[in-house]
């Protein structure tokens, strides 16, 4: 019996459009999911506010999303505990979850409350963002600001642990303005969106030089804070030399008890 050539062309076509039809439906389906990640972890790690800015915003969201990285201007801001490791010593394990996560969660909702973007938490360390990955011109004041309130609802909270556990902490936190680079760090099983390059480093190493109580920050901080009519009342420290590097970083410091920032100028929205 011949074959009927006619309905085997139209098998043909009809299997051809059923598989590029369960194709379109895996992409579709495969986008909603990554941007339902994405909405996650865009909640999870900015305010409300920033979150539906970023969400709206389908190149940034794309960005996001894919491999590229993002070169930008923003202000890099580390927290750090000081005297973890004597309180990890004298507290069972199952005492210093609890604990860390009350220091992380009043450090965070600070965080958001003045639109930062949590980038990293690592151990008793915090790395905050402002500017990035939307641009904010004043993001030196909500930075400043955000440290302050940090400083002064720590101290608070160190207090009950003293109560409580019989331990003393105190947190230091360092602050950098300058080009960064954010993107997706990591391998094909895990990845990360973070924040790299000289800024950063900065910003690590005056943390790891801030004493207990202490917020420092760089010249570059200083001047923003100078253009956008910010008086914080900070106090100039000789400079300091980056290891490994001849250039030297000139270093302001505002304790936790120093005044509230006050503005010399027209108040900044917020």
């Amino acid at each position: 019996m011949p074959l009927d050539k006619s309905l085997n062309i139209d098998e043909l076509i009809r299997a051809g459009a059923t598989r590029r039809e369960l194709a379109q439906a895996h992409l579709q389906a495969e986008v909603r999911r990554r941007e339902e990640v994405l909405r996650r972890a865009v909640r999870r790690y900015v305010s409300p506010q920033l979150a539906e800015r970023i969400l709206d915003d389908v190149q940034l969201r794309e960005t996001l999303l894919s491999a590229n990285d993002l070169r930008t201007h923003a202000v890099v801001l580390f927290a750090d505990l000081r005297g973890f490791t004597g309180l990890s010593e004298r507290l069972e394990p199952r005492q210093v979850v609890p604990l860390l996560n009350e220091y992380f969660s009043l450090l965070t909702e600070i965080t958001l409350r003045h639109d930062g973007t949590v980038f990293h938490m690592a151990g008793d360390c915090l790395m905050l963002g402002f500017g990035v990955p939307l641009e904010q011109p004043d993001g030196p004041g909500r930075a400043v600001r955000a440290a302050q309130e940090m400083l002064t609802s720590f101290a608070e909270l160190a207090g009950s642990w003293i109560g409580r556990y019989g331990v003393e902490a105190g947190l230091g936190i360092g602050i950098n303005e300058g080009d960064v680079v954010a993107g997706n760090i990591g391998s094909s099983s895990y990845m990360s969106y973070t924040l790299i390059g000289d800024t950063v480093n900065v910003a690590a190493r005056l943390c790891q030089r801030a004493r207990a109580g202490e917020m420092l920050f760089s010249r570059t901080i200083k001047q923003s804070l100078d253009a956008l009519g910010v008086d914080v009342g900070a106090t100039a420290l000789p400079p300091i030399q980056l290891r490994g590097s001849s250039r030297t970083i000139d270093i302001f410091c505002v304790p936790a008890a120093a005044p509230r920032l006050h503005l010399t100028a027209d108040p900044v929205a917020v």
